[in-house]
C-alpha cells in the first residue's frame, strides 16, 4: 500500500484539510480533489473510483468526504480499513461533521493523520494510541511538576516558621519594654514594632524564596511539556510576547487555584475560632441495583486565630441514627467527651495551637444497607436495530441534603458522533474528545428530588457504564455538628463559625 494523500473536501470538491505523505505539489492535490466530484457514478455503491494515475477511496460524512488518495497497485482491503480509522479520527476532534469545524482542528487532524501513515505507508496503531501520542503526556514533566510543588510547599511552610519566630520576637519585645527589631530589604526604612503580619510575611517571601526553592518563579505553560528545564528564560519571554499581543495564557497553577476555588469557596464571616466540617463519600453501585459498598469519613478541624480562645471546649450535637463510628484525638478527654459531648483538651491548663488546622473529631460509616444511599442512579440502556436508547434517571433519598453542581457522567461509544437528546431535566454537555455526556443540575433537593434523561446513540448496553457522579453540599450526610464553644475558666460562650462540605471521593455504577 503507498497512499499519496488524505483530505477532507467537500461535495464540490473543495480541499479543507489535506496531507500528503509524498512530495506533491498543492496544484497537483487541489487538481486532483477538484476531478474528484466528477469522477464519481452515484448509480454504484462501491466507495472508490479509479483514474489513470491515482485510485481515491473516500467515505460521505453528511457534507463532506473523507477521501484516500493512493497508487492504483495499493492494496484496497487494507485501503479501506484505513479510510475507516480515519473516519473514527475526526469525530474524535470535532465536535460537529462541519467546514468550520474541521478548519477550527485543522492542526490537530493532521497530527493524528501523521500518526496513522508515514512515508505513505500504514502503522500498526489505533484510536486509542492515537490519542495518547497527540497529548504528548510527558512523565518527566510530571515529575518536574511534583517536585516544583513541594518546594514551594517547603518554602511556605519555612516562611510561616520565620514569621512565627519574627512575631515571637517582637511580642518578647514589646514585654521587656525594648524597642522591636526591624525587618527591611535594601534602601528601606526599617519596620517598627506597629507592623502588620502582612507585612512581615511579603518581606519574608521576598527574602527567602530564592534560597529554599530555586524553581522558575512563572510556571510554564502547555508549549514546554517535552523541554524541561531548557531555555526557561526564552520560553518565559515567549509567553510574554504572547500575552501583549493579547492571547490568554494560563498557567498550571492558575487551574488548580480557580478551580479550587469553585469547588470550595472561603467563608463569608470567619470567626476567631473557626471549624471545617468535612466529608467524604465513597460509593460503588451495581447497575442491576443493590449497594456494593459505601465509606463515607467526616473530620472536625479547629483553627484558631486569636490566643485568648485558645483554652475552650466544643460542644458536639450528634443525632446520627446509621451507626457512624466516632473516634477522638489522642489529646481530646475522651472521657468528657462520651459524658458531656464536649472535645476539650486532657489538661485544661493546655492550649490549642494557634493558626494552624487541627483535627480534633473525625468518624466513620461502612455500609452495604441500599437505603443508605444518598442519591440513587437509574440507568436503563435498550437496544434498538442498530442504535441504542438509553433512559436514566435520579432520585434524591436523603431529603435532608442539598446537592449543588451535580454533574452525572455517562460513557459513550467512540466514532458514532453526538448523541441525540430526547427529554432532559437540567442542561447536558458532549465531549466528543473524551466520549463522554455530561449531565448537569445545578441544585437537587426535597423540592426537585428526582428528574431524568433519555437520549439515543449507536451501542451496545455495556458502553455506558460505569456512570459517574460528583456533587457538593453545604450540608453533612451525618447530622454531626458544633452546636456551642465555650472558654474553660468561667464557661461563657464564644463566637465562632462553621464551615461544612459534603464531597465526593468516588460515586459510580457499574
Amino acid at each position: 500500500m503507498v497512499l499519496l494523500a488524505a483530505a477532507v473536501c467537500t461535495k464540490a470538491g473543495k480541499a479543507i484539510v489535506s496531507r500528503q505523505f509524498v512530495e506533491m505539489t498543492r496544484t497537483r492535490i487541489e487538481g486532483l480533489l477538484a476531478a474528484f466530484p466528477k469522477l464519481m457514478n452515484t448509480g454504484k455503491q462501491h466507495t472508490f473510483v479509479e483514474t489513470e494515475s491515482v485510485r481515491y477511496v473516500y467515505q460521505p460524512m453528511e457534507k463532506l468526504y473523507m477521501v484516500l488518495i493512493t497508487t492504483k497497485n495499493s492494496n484496497i482491503l487494507e485501503d479501506l480499513e484505513t479510510l475507516r480509522l480515519f473516519s473514527r479520527v475526526i469525530p474524535e476532534y470535532c465536535r460537529a461533521l462541519e467546514e468550520n469545524e474541521i478548519s477550527e482542528h485543522c492542526f490537530d487532524l493532521i497530527f493524528a493523520f501523521d500518526e496513522i501513515v508515514a512515508l505513505g505507508y500504514r502503522e500498526n496503531v489505533n484510536l486509542a494510541q492515537i490519542r495518547t501520542f497527540t497529548e504528548m503526556e510527558s512523565h518527566e514533566e510530571k515529575v518536574f511538576r511534583a517536585v516544583r510543588e513541594t518546594q514551594e510547599r517547603e518554602a511556605k511552610a519555612e516562611m510561616r516558621r520565620k514569621a512565627k519566630e519574627l512575631q515571637q520576637a517582637r511580642r518578647d519585645a514589646e514585654r521587656q519594654g525594648k524597642k522591636a527589631p526591624g525587618f527591611g530589604g535594601f534602601g528601606s526604612v526599617a519596620v517598627s514594632g506597629g507592623t502588620t503580619a502582612s507585612m512581615i510575611t511579603e518581606t519574608i517571601i521576598e527574602t527567602e524564596k530564592p534560597k529554599v526553592a530555586p524553581a522558575p518563579a512563572r510556571p510554564s505553560g502547555p508549549s514546554k511539556a517535552l523541554k524541561l528545564g531548557a531555555k526557561g528564560k526564552e520560553v518565559d519571554n515567549f509567553v510574554d510576547k504572547l500575552k501583549s499581543e493579547g492571547e490568554n495564557i494560563l498557567t498550571a497553577v492558575g487551574k488548580r487555584s480557580t478551580e479550587a476555588a469553585k469547588v470550595l469557596p472561603p467563608p463569608v464571616n470567619m470567626e476567631s475560632v473557626h471549624m471545617k466540617i468535612e466529608e467524604k463519600i465513597s460509593l460503588t453501585c451495581g447497575r442491576d441495583g443493590g449497594l456494593q459498598s459505601m465509606e463515607l469519613h467526616g473530620m472536625i478541624m479547629l483553627h484558631i486565630a486569636d490566643e485568648k480562645f485558645a483554652r475552650i471546649r466544643l460542644h458536639v450535637e450528634n443525632e446520627d441514627k446509621r451507626g457512624v463510628q466516632l473516634q477522638t484525638h489522642p489529646n481530646v478527654d475522651k472521657k468528657l467527651f462520651t459524658t458531656e459531648s464536649q472535645i476539650g483538651l486532657k489538661n485544661p491548663e493546655k492550649s490549642f495551637p494557634i493558626n494552624s488546622d487541627v483535627g480534633v473529631l473525625k468518624w466513620r460509616l461502612q455500609t452495604t444497607e441500599e437505603s443508605f444511599i444518598p442519591l440513587t442512579i437509574n440507568c436503563w440502556p435498550s437496544e434498538s436495530g442498530n442504535s441504542c436508547d438509553v433512559n436514566i434517571e435520579y432520585e434524591l433519598q436523603e431529603e435532608s441534603l442539598e446537592l449543588n453542581d451535580v454533574i452525572i457522567t455517562i460513557p459513550l461509544p467512540s466514532g458514532v458522533g453526538a448523541p441525540v437528546i430526547g427529554e432532559i431535566d437540567g442542561e447536558y454537555r458532549h465531549d466528543s474528545r473524551r466520549n463522554l455526556l455530561e449531565w448537569c443540575l445545578p441544585v437537587i433537593d426535597a423540592k426537585n428530588k428526582s428528574g431524568s434523561l433519555e437520549f439515543s446513540i449507536a451501542g451496545q448496553p455495556n458502553d455506558f457504564f460505569p456512570v459517574q457522579v460528583s456533587f457538593i453540599s453545604k450540608k453533612n450526610y451525618c447530622n454531626i455538628q458544633v452546636t456551642k464553644v465555650t472558654l474553660v475558666d468561667g464557661n461563657s460562650p464564644v463566637r465562632f463559625s462553621t464551615e461544612t462540605t459534603f464531597l465526593v471521593d468516588k460515586y459510580e455504577v457499574l
